[in-house]
């Protein structure tokens, strides 16, 4: 029999509990009670209330339960015939069958309250994200492909699949993957090297693809050339819909190389395929895949910066719940005034970025309705990009400060705190990276007069600006959008706006969500809320950035072209 030894201290730290984490949420409420007619809420709000407990307590579990048994690939049966069967843990199954319960692809299609929509949508989201063990990734592209249904499907996909797509039946859901990236690269999809040929029902695939998140969706939506190069030139890319599975259950001309070993994300399968004659259909015009699958775009991009902020939530949420039961120094830390901070600082930042992320949620859905006008459908576009990146690098920021508010205990996986640092990692590269995303606001500032778009959006915003506790902010954020104006005005050549795109985006992102302060505390002037403008009116352009573009245009003259 195993002795047994007193125990030198009998401290053991409280494991901090998340409350609802939508009646705990003051700030998204106030939000809400701001930017909804009353009946809306009031109509929504138990739905809310019942998820944000649901999210807190239950879908918690089965997160925790897919991070800790990541997919498997089985390649082969007993007997030698390939299956390709990817195992997953049964609560993965779990947060599909909720998402579908839930309507969090559906709400947005419904349209039930019209503009509105897409608010309620999103919201539900926001609380779902980090209970999801990234779920949201397959929802993203599920709901991009319901809106590249409406926009070109024929009627066999508005039938089935598109019925599907938007069902809150768990046994009716399906879901969608996007499968763009190949060996060749990621974000330049034109380098694609999948080739569809005819067939007698359509068309058939062969290719490779590199990173699928959602192999183990009902369809996907890829690109591919209708003919072989010539002369070492690829032909335009058409858009194809492929179903994953046959109808007796095999793989549709598809084989599984093998699953990707990734940094974070990992109850998320992601694998490497092989198209060796999938049967697909087109989707629209041939030759225009790129920009018919582009539809997508903005709906991914918008799930990408709704689940940043979501983290950063819950980054807040966990270290302030963790603020009240750790004790160091004579009392709770939550009493130091450098936690203190620490704490506000994460506090106001989830908010600023949240402020940002539901403005675009109600420009989707006014275009959804199509009841925006022509300049909030440019605004929405060149917001898009900026968004992402802009709330990708702060969610890391936040997960990162969540991990060292914890201590030691933050630093321990078996307490499931680093599991949000490599996740949100993710965010930053998923739907284009900084770069990328830089240059196309850059496309959309030149083709769709998106700059002058956002100095009407901006200038509007600022004349309706009253509140005289606002006036001096308001004054500060009236010049940063000259500095801004000024400032791109002055860069005369191709290479000196490429040279400073990742400084104008998160410069306009700092804007935007300075002037979204200014509106939200018109609308809701709680002093609580003056703290979050006084800080954030303190941003100015990267300077540093800017003069290491000087250095490399006065090294490397003859290179920029």
């Amino acid at each position: 029999m195993r002795e047994q030894h007193t125990p030198y201290s009998n401290f053991y730290q409280a494991i901090p509990k998340l409350e609802n984490e939508y009646t705990n949420d003051e700030f998204l409420q106030d939000y809400l009670a701001t930017n909804l007619p009353k009946d809306i809420l009031k109509s929504i709000q138990p739905d809310l209330e019942q998820f944000g407990q649901r999210v807190a307590t239950e879908l918690v579990e089965y997160a925790n339960a897919c991070e800790n048994n990541p997919p498997k690939l089985i390649s082969f049966n007993a007997y030698g015939d390939r299956v390709d069967e990817i195992k997953v843990a049964p609560e993965w199954q779990k947060l599909e069958d909720i998402a579908a319960e839930e309507g969090l692809v559906a709400i947005g299609y419904e349209r039930k309250f019209g503009i509105y929509s897409r608010l309620y949508q999103f919201v539900k989201l926001y609380l779902y994200t980090p209970s999801s063990a990234i779920y949201t990734c397959p929802l993203a592209m599920t709901d991009g492909a319901a809106r590249l249904i409406e926009f070109y499907g024929d009627d066999f996909l508005k039938d089935k699949p598109f019925k599907g797509i938007i069902s809150r039946n768990p046994k009716d859901f399906l879901t969608s993957g996007q499968w763009m990236t190949e060996r060749t690269g990621g974000s330049d999809v034109a380098r694609s090297m999948t080739i569809a040929h005819k067939a007698d029902d359509g068309y058939e695939l062969k290719g490779h693809k590199w990173f699928t998140s959602a192999i183990t969706a009902d369809m996907a939506f890829t690109l591919a050339s209708t003919e072989q190069p010539q002369d070492g030139k690829r032909a335009p890319l058409s858009l194809f819909y492929l179903p994953i599975r046959n109808e007796d259950g095999s793989l549709n001309g598809i084989e599984v190389e093998a699953l990707k070993d990734k940094l974070g994300t990992k109850a998320l399968p992601t694998a490497q395929l092989v198209l060796t004659g999938a049967k697909a259909r087109m989707v629209g015009e041939q030759g225009k895949g790129v920009r018919t699958i582009s539809t997508l775009f903005n709906v991914t991009r918008i799930y990408n910066t709704v689940s940043a902020v979501s983290y950063m939530r819950r980054a807040f949420a966990l270290s302030e719940a963790y603020g009240y039961i750790r004790e160091a120094f004579g009392k709770k830390i939550n009493q130091h005034i450098l936690f203190k901070k620490s704490l506000m600082d994460l506090e106001i930042a989830y908010q600023s970025n949240t402020l940002l992320a539901l403005f675009l949620t109600q420009l989707l859905g006014k275009e959804d309705c199509k009841a925006a006008t022509e300049n909030e459908e440019a605004v929405l576009r060149v917001l898009t990009p900026i968004a992402k990146l802009y709330t990708a690098k702060a969610s890391i920021a936040a997960a990162s400060e969540h991990v060292e508010m914890f201590g030691g205990l933050g630093y321990l996986e078996d307490t499931n705190i680093p599991v949000m640092l490599r996740n949100v990692q993710t965010l930053s590269i998923w739907e284009g990276t900084t770069n990328v995303l830089s240059l196309d606001m850059l496309r959309a500032m030149e083709k769709e007069n998106g700059l002058l778009a956002f100095r009407t959006f901006a200038t509007e915003l600022l004349d309706s600006i009253k509140h005289e506790d606002l006036m001096e902010y308001k004054q500060i954020i009236s010049e940063k959008l000259n500095v801004l104006l000024h400032f791109t005005k002055s860069l005369t050549d191709k290479n000196a706006l490429e040279g400073c795109a990742r400084d104008i985006a998160f410069y306009i992102g700092d804007l935007t969500i300075g002037l979204l302060w200014l509106e939200f505390i018109q609308k809701c002037p709680k002093e609580k809320y003056l703290k979050a403008i006084k800080y954030w009116t303190s941003f100015k352009m990267n300077e540093k950035s800017l003069e290491l573009y000087q250095i490399l245009l006065a090294e490397n003259k003859e290179q920029l072209v």
